[in-house]
This record gives C-alpha cells, structure tokens and sequence, in this order.
C-alpha cells in the first residue's frame, strides 16, 4: 500500500507563485508514475503536470510555462512550482502515483490552492 504525503497550497494573490511536494512511501518504487492532477468546483479532475514511467515530463496544455515538475519517480519525491497563478487555477490538487507493476493508482487527499486577491 503505497501512503502520499502531500504539503504546499494555500491562499495566493493573483499573478503570484507557490509549491506543492508530494512525497510517497509504503511501496517498491520501481516502474511508477507520479504526477499532479487538480479539480475545480463543478469541473473533472485533470492532468496537470506528470512524471511518465520512463521519466519524462508531460504537462497540461494550460501550464504554459508556468509551471515545473521536479523531483521524480526514483526520488518518491516531486515537487510542483507554480508561478503566475491565475484565479482559474484555484482548486483541489491531487498528488497520483502509478504503480506500473500492479497497475494501480493511488491518490493523495488534496491540497487546496485558492487564488484570489
């Protein structure tokens, strides 16, 4: 059983910055995926930044530069920087890890970002 640890968020003005870090335990961490979903009120969850399981970065097309992936699988560690927050940004974001081996997702409880002035 793989635990998700997940610190950052908070209140943030628009145009201004924060970071998210997710830090995984409890599991063998070869062939896994970890990565950062978000939801919004009344909207899915989506993708927003995510190590794929060779170790490759995919993003959003709304991160537009504005946000890095750090870390990676083989540190169990990642960390999302977030600059130029926008109000549309605000939401609940998840920390995903992929378990490749056994084909299983496991989710963080969420943090929440909330940008308004």
């Amino acid at each position: 059983q793989v635990q998700l640890v997940e610190s950052g968020g908070g209140l943030v003005q628009p145009g201004g910055s924060l970071g998210l870090s997710c830090t995984a335990s409890g599991n063998d961490f070869s062939s896994s995926a970890m990565g950062w979903y978000r939801q919004s009120t009344g909207k899915e969850r989506e993708l927003v930044a995510t190590f794929t399981v060779s170790g490759n970065v995919n993003y959003a097309d709304f991160v537009k530069g504005r946000f890095t992936l750090s870390g990676g699988n083989a540190k169990n560690t990642i960390f999302l920087e977030v600059k130029y927050l926008k109000p549309e940004d605000a939401g609940v974001y998840y920390c995903r890890y992929y378990d490749a081996r056994h084909d299983r997702i496991y989710w963080g409880q969420g943090t929440q970002v909330t940008v308004s002035s």
